[in-house]
């Protein structure tokens, strides 16, 4: 009974699996029909409409790209309005915040030129034996003794380096009490050594104030002769460390290069105390030519006064730091009355020479502008002129920086008729 069960149960094993079969191979053929179907459909469409399947593709990727088109136009519009709106808080944010990084603890030692006395008999054992001791101590250390006012001595000269150690050298010779042209040399000599040692250190510290620790020993000199230089006031390490710090967070917040920045920003002025003719901003981009400084540095010093058009981002950054450092309530001042005291000057200078109708001083001093009367100068005696000027300008008066004197000769021929 059992083999009859099993004879019938594998009978129909095999109905089942002959219909399954027979299943299989219908839908083997519906799905060929479906793809036959599929290509004539899409032959037909392609030759109602002229194009293949991949410029019908394309067509509607065009007209979905346009349908949507608008969608993407209005959204662009709302962001840009919302950035416009948001932009002004969000750069005086940046700013703000960057003026807050740039705040100081260093006290700035600005440069004495006067040195206090006791006693007005000092003053004779300073002169010495028919003035023998003072000229000594002026042709050493290069500055002007005044010995008229009562109390000081006052020390004059242009080179603040040079006023100091003239001072240094000064107090030591009157606590020294032996005064003589020999021992003058010897203690000037030992106090430029000392000042020497000096700018070396502060530069070394301001450049690592910064973050800046492979510049060569000559450039951390120079860099130290900031503690000893001023621009209208404001002393040359605290501006370079405020500038420097301002515009390495301002290349922070925006994405910019901050060793560029910080570069650019320490070494911008560093023309200031170079040697040679010319603007601080030539003669720093000359240095650092030869100390093989990056190129892009360079264009910083270069364009931070804008006598070129700006060549980076880091550069208008630079430039930016430097007017904010410079421009901040307190930072620089300068006497009135010497200011316009030091124009007329320039301009009483001009005026005295042969041939000069007029003479105007303009931007604080740094350019002359001089009439020519076209009468009685011809154009090569008025190049002559301009450079007799800019001479006697730069070398009577005391102007910050390059001095350019522009002479302008204008002939005119009018004729009227009544």
């Amino acid at each position: 009974m059992q083999n009859q069960d099993l004879v019938k149960l594998e009978e129909k094993l095999l109905e089942k699996e002959e219909r399954l079969d027979k299943e299989k191979e219908k839908l083997e053929k519906e799905k060929l029909d479906l793809v036959k179907i599929k290509e004539e459909y899409r032959e037909k469409l392609s030759k109602s409409s002229g194009l293949t399947s991949d410029e019908a593709r394309n067509e509607l990727l065009k007209e979905t790209e346009e349908k949507e088109s608008q969608a993407v136009a209005r959204i662009i519009r709302e962001k840009e309005d919302i950035a416009r709106k948001t932009a002004d808080k969000k750069s005086q944010e940046i700013l703000i915040d960057s003026m807050r990084h740039g705040a100081l603890n260093y006290i700035a030692e600005y440069t004495v030129s006067t040195v206090k006395i006791d006693d007005e008999d000092i003053k004779g054992r300073i002169i010495g034996k028919e003035g023998r001791n003072i000229r000594a101590f002026e042709q050493a250390t290069g500055v002007d003794v005044d010995l008229d006012e009562e109390g000081i001595i006052r020390l004059s000269n242009f080179d603040q380096v040079r006023r100091e150690i003239a001072r240094r050298s000064l107090e030591k010779l009157i606590k020294d009490t032996r005064i003589q042209p020999f021992r003058i040399e010897e203690i000037v000599d030992q106090t430029k050594k000392e000042v020497e040692k000096i700018m070396f250190e502060e530069g070394e510290k301001l450049a690592h104030e910064v973050g800046v620790f492979n510049l060569s020993a000559d450039l951390l000199s120079m860099l130290g002769r900031f503690k000893f230089r001023t621009s209208y006031g404001q002393n040359l390490i605290v501006h370079t460390l405020e500038e420097t710090k301002i515009g390495i967070h301002i290349a922070q917040e925006i994405g910019a290069d901050a060793n560029i920045v910080r570069l650019g920003c320490l070494l911008h002025d560093i023309g200031k105390v170079a040697e040679g003719e010319g603007n601080h901003v030539k003669l720093g981009a000359e240095l650092l030519k030869k100390y093989n400084m990056p190129e892009s540095v360079i264009n910083c010093v270069l364009e931070h006064h804008e006598d070129k058009p700006f060549s980076s981002i880091e550069s208008m950054i630079v430039y930016i730091a430097d007017a904010i450092s410079g421009a901040r309530p307190g930072a620089r001042y300068e006497d009135v009355e010497e200011y316009a005291k030091r124009l007329t000057e320039m301009e009483e200078i001009a005026k005295k020479y042969e041939g000069v109708a007029d003479a105007y001083a303009f931007e604080a001093g740094r350019e002359l502008r001089v009439i020519i009367d076209p009468g009685r100068l011809d154009d090569a005696q008025t190049t002559i002129l301009a450079t007799k000027i800019r001479e006697e300008v730069s070398r009577t008066l005391a102007v910050p920086g390059e001095v350019k004197v522009t002479a302008i000769r204008e002939f005119r021929a009018i004729s009227t008729e009544t």
